[in-house]
C-alpha cells in the first residue's frame, strides 16, 4: 500500500475531494511522515447501473444479498456522481470514505501502538465580554478570546492575547494555527470541545479572517451540525472534523461513559476530576476561579489565571487519560477512526467487520432487517433494606457464551462470519484479561486491561447487535432465544445459590447479588458448589464482596465495599432530582450502608425551616434536566397543539440565546397563580430568579420534602403523617 513505509503504522488518514489517500505515519522515533496512497471509493448496488462513469469498475457478487453488485471509481467526485445517478434507494454506502480506506486495505489506526505512544493535544480556551451583562459571545465584535491553554504530553504552552484588539485577536489565532503544525498530534482533546472551544474559536477565526488550519497534509477543519444518541436522549452538536487527527471531546466520553456505569451525578470537568480522582477534594494545588472572575483574574492576577488555565488542561488529560483507551483500542479492531469510534454506536461497529469480510470475499450484501419486540433478560429484586455481607457473582459473557455454545449464525449471513468472528474475539479478550492479571509491567498491564474491556464490549455488541432493528444481519429469532436460554440459566443459579443458605437480594440478566454470612469469607468454595450445574461453555466468576447493600427497588440499590459507595438505579440518583433532595439521599445511603454519614433527618428538618422562611437558595431547589427538544422544536410543538407541555423545555424559552436539544436546563417552580397551576406553567429558569420580584413556591418545595420522607422515612424509622408537620 505504502511501500517501504507500509509496515509502519498509521495515525492518521484523510481522503481529498478527488479521492485520494492521505496518511500520516508513526516513524520508529515516533516522529509522524505522511504518504499517499492508492484508493478506490465504492459502493454496493442492487442493480446494474445503465451506465458507468469511466474507468468505473463494476463486479457481480457472488450470494442472494439485496445488493448483488460492487462498484469502484477513480474519484470521489465520480463515486460521488455515479450514487446519485442510482438514487438512494438503490446503493448501501460506507461513510466517511475514511473508513473505506481502512476497510478495503484491512488496515487499523495506531496498529503497533501503545496508548502512551500517541501524540496528543489538550485544548482550553478562555474568552472574554465586552460587557458584564452577558456570557461571552463570538459573534459579538468585542468579545474575544483571552487565552488559549495547549498541553502536550507534559508540557502545557499558554498564548495570551496581548492587546484588546482584532490584530492581536488575529495574532492568537495565527499561532495556534502554527503550534498545531509544529507539534503535528494525533489527537486534539477537550472538555465542552465541540459546544464550546472549538465552535467559538471557528466564529472568531471567520470574523477576523483566520482560518481554521488544524488539519494535516495543509488541511482547515470542517463544521456540520451532527447528533448524539446518549441512551434515551439525542445530544446536539457543532461537529467538527479535523483532517488526518481526532477531535475528542470528554464531555461527551464521559456520558457514553455513564451510559453503562449510571454512577456520574455532572458531567462538569471539576465534577468529574474530583469523581475519578484526577483532582482531590481537598487538593490545595488546584486553582478555582469563579466564572465570573476569570476576565477579572486575566488582568489583575495573571499567575493564578495562568494557573486555572493550567489545571483545566491537566484535568482534561486526566479524563483522557481513563476513558480514551477504550476507543483507542477499538481503533485497532474496527477499520474507522478513532473520532468515529467515539461517536458511533457499537453496533455500527460490529457492522463494519462483516463488512469488510464480505467486501473481501466479494459476496452480495443483505438489507437492513427488521427485529420484532422480544422479552429481554430476567430481572427481579429479591428483599428490601439493608443486607451484610453481600457477594455478586456473574455468568462471564453470559449472551456471546450462549451464542458460541449454540453455533448458530444469523439468517442473513451466508458467508457463516458471525460466529467465527465471535469466537476469535472471545479468545483475543481471554488472553488479555489473563495478561492483565500477570503482567508485571504497570503499563502494559493498565494496556492490557484496556484491550479486554475493549473486546469484552465488543462481543457483548455482538448479541446487542442481532436484536438491532435495522442491522443487515441482524436475526430477532436468534436474539430471543438467546435471552431465553439466558433466563432459564439465571433462574437455575438462583434456586442452586438458595440450596446453599444463601438469600438473594437482586438478579439483573448475568448477575446475581446474595448475602451470606457463612460464604462470605470463602466465596470460590461458594462458587465451586454451584458450578458444576453450568452447561459446558458457560463460566460463572466471583465479581466481589460488600460490606452493605441497600435494596430499595428492582435495578435500584446501593453497594459499599468499606471505601467506596456505588449507586445503581434512577430511584436513587438521578441527575434530575433537586440538589436539596440529592443530598438528603445521598446522606441516606451512606448512614444506611455505615459509610460514616449521621441520619439525615435533622438535615431534612433544617431544610423545612429553610424553605419555609424562603432563606434556602435556589440553586439548592432548582431541578436539571437535559432538552429532548430543541427550544424551536419545541415550539413548533406546542403551536401545533402538541401534549404534554415540559417545565424544562417552557423555561429554556425564556432564555437568550436559546438552549439546544441536550443542553441541560435548570428551573424553579414560582408560587401558583389565578390558572397558572401545572409545574410547566411556573417554570423559570434559575437566571431569572429574583428573591423579591420571581422567588420560587416554598409549599411546592415543602410538598417535595414530604413525599421524599413518605418514601425513605420507613427506613430509618420515621413514620410521616399525612400532615407532615414536625418531623420529631
Amino acid at each position: 500500500m505504502l511501500g517501504d513505509a507500509n509496515h509502519l503504522p498509521v495515525c492518521g488518514v484523510w481522503v481529498d475531494e478527488q479521492g485520494h489517500a492521505h496518511v500520516s505515519l508513526a516513524t520508529e522515533a515516533g516522529e509522524r511522515t505522511e504518504a499517499l496512497a492508492e484508493f478506490h471509493p465504492f459502493a454496493w448496488l442492487r442493480e446494474r447501473p445503465a451506465e458507468l462513469p469511466p474507468h468505473a469498475e463494476l463486479a457481480a457478487l457472488t450470494g442472494d444479498g439485496l445488493y448483488p453488485f460492487l462498484v469502484h471509481t477513480r474519484t470521489a467526485p465520480a463515486h460521488e456522481a455515479l450514487l446519485k445517478q442510482v438514487g438512494a434507494a438503490g446503493y448501501d454506502v460506507l461513510r466517511p470514505l475514511e473508513c473505506q480506506f481502512l476497510l478495503q486495505k484491512r488496515r487499523r489506526l495506531y496498529d503497533g501502538l501503545r496508548f502512551h505512544q500517541l501524540r496528543r493535544c489538550q485544548l482550553d480556551i478562555e474568552t472574554a465580554a465586552a460587557g458584564e451583562d452577558h456570557f461571552s459571545d463570538p459573534a459579538q465584535p468585542g468579545d474575544r478570546v483571552r487565552a488559549i491553554g495547549l498541553r502536550f504530553g507534559d508540557r502545557t504552552e499558554l498564548l495570551e492575547l496581548a492587546a484588546d484588539t482584532d490584530d492581536a485577536e488575529r495574532d492568537l489565532l495565527q499561532a495556534l494555527n502554527a503550534r498545531l503544525a509544529a507539534e503535528d498530534p494525533d489527537t486534539i482533546e477537550g472538555h465542552n470541545l465541540f459546544k464550546f472551544d472549538l465552535d467559538y474559536l471557528r466564529v472568531r477565526g471567520k470574523r477576523l479572517k483566520v482560518p481554521c488550519a488544524w488539519g494535516r497534509f495543509g488541511q482547515k477543519a470542517s463544521f456540520r451540525n451532527s447528533r448524539l444518541k446518549l441512551a434515551e436522549r439525542w445530544l446536539d452538536f457543532p461537529r467538527c472534523d479535523v483532517p488526518g487527527r481526532a477531535v475528542v471531546d470528554t464531555f461527551l466520553l464521559a456520558q457514553l461513559y455513564d451510559i453503562s456505569s449510571r454512577e456520574l451525578t455532572a458531567y462538569g470537568l471539576k465534577d468529574l476530576a474530583r469523581h475519578f480522582g484526577i483532582t482531590t477534594e481537598e487538593a490545595e494545588e488546584r486553582t478555582y476561579l469563579p466564572g465570573a472572575q476569570i476576565q477579572r483574574a486575566f488582568h489583575a492576577d495573571r499567575e493564578r489565571f495562568r494557573a486555572y488555565l493550567r489545571d483545566d488542561l491537566r484535568e482534561t488529560a486526566g479524563l483522557g487519560d481513563l476513558l480514551l483507551p477504550t476507543y483507542f483500542e477499538q481503533v485497532k479492531a474496527f477499520p474507522t477512526t478513532l473520532q468515529e469510534a467515539a461517536l458511533r454506536g457499537t453496533s455500527t461497529k460490529v457492522d463494519l467487520l462483516f463488512l469488510e469480510e464480505y467486501y473481501h470475499r466479494r459476496a452480495a450484501i443483505p438489507g437492513p432487517v427488521e427485529v420484532a419486540t422480544f422479552e429481554g433478560g430476567f430481572s427481579r429484586s429479591f428483599q428490601e433494606g439493608v443486607f451484610r455481607d453481600v457477594m455478586h457473582f456473574d455468568v462471564a459473557s453470559l449472551y456471546p457464551s450462549l451464542l458460541l455454545s449454540m453455533g448458530r449464525n444469523p439468517r442473513s449471513d451466508a458467508q457463516g462470519v458471525f460466529i467465527p468472528l465471535l469466537r476469535q474475539l472471545r479468545d483475543y479478550r481471554l488472553k488479555y484479561k489473563a495478561l492483565a492479571r500477570t503482567e508485571p509491567d504497570p503499563e502494559l498491564r493498565a494496556e492490557y486491561a484496556a484491550r479486554q474491556a475493549s473486546f469484552k464490549i465488543l462481543i457483548n455488541s455482538f448479541y446487542g447487535y442481532l436484536g438491532f432493528s435495522g442491522a443487515r444481519f441482524g436475526d430477532g429469532e436468534l436474539a430471543a432465544e438467546v435471552t431465553r436460554r439466558g433466563r432459564e440459566l439465571l433462574q437455575a443459579l438462583i434456586e442452586e445459590f438458595g440450596k446453599h443458605d444463601c438469600t438473594i437480594l437482586e438478579a439483573d440478566t448475568d448477575g446475581i447479588y446474595l448475602a451470606s454470612a457463612r460464604w462470605f469469607a470463602a466465596p470460590e468454595e461458594l462458587l465451586a458448589k454451584v458450578v458444576g450445574i453450568l452447561p459446558a461453555g458457560i463460566e460463572l466468576e466471583y465479581d466481589g464482596s460488600y460490606r452493605a447493600m441497600f435494596c430499595y427497588k428492582a435495578k435500584n440499590y446501593a453497594l459499599y465495599d468499606g471505601e467506596k459507595v456505588t449507586i445503581r438505579g434512577s430511584a436513587l440518583r438521578s441527575r434530575g432530582i433537586e440538589p436539596y433532595l440529592k443530598r438528603l439521599g445521598d446522606q441516606l445511603i451512606r448512614h444506611l450502608l455505615g459509610a460514616g454519614a449521621e441520619s439525615p433527618l435533622a438535615l431534612a428538618e433544617e431544610y423545612r425551616r429553610r424553605i419555609a422562611a424562603r432563606a434556602a437558595e435556589v440553586r439548592e431547589l432548582a431541578k436539571s434536566e437535559n432538552l429532548g427538544q430543541s427550544a424551536e422544536a419545541y415550539e413548533k410543538f406546542v403551536a401545533g397543539g402538541g401534549k404534554p407541555r415540559r417545565a424544562a423545555a417552557e423555561a429554556a424559552l425564556q432564555l437568550t440565546p436559546r438552549p439546544r436539544l441536550g443542553d441541560r436546563v435548570a428551573y424553579f417552580i414560582a408560587p401558583k397563580q389565578k390558572g397558572m397551576t401545572a409545574d410547566w406553567q411556573r417554570a423559570r429558569p434559575v437566571e431569572l430568579f429574583n428573591a423579591a420580584t420571581a422567588p420560587y413556591d416554598p409549599d411546592y418545595y415543602l410538598a417535595k420534602l414530604d413525599d421524599w420522607l413518605e418514601r425513605y422515612g420507613p427506613f430509618l424509622g420515621h413514620k410521616p403523617t399525612p400532615a407532615q408537620g414536625e418531623l420529631f
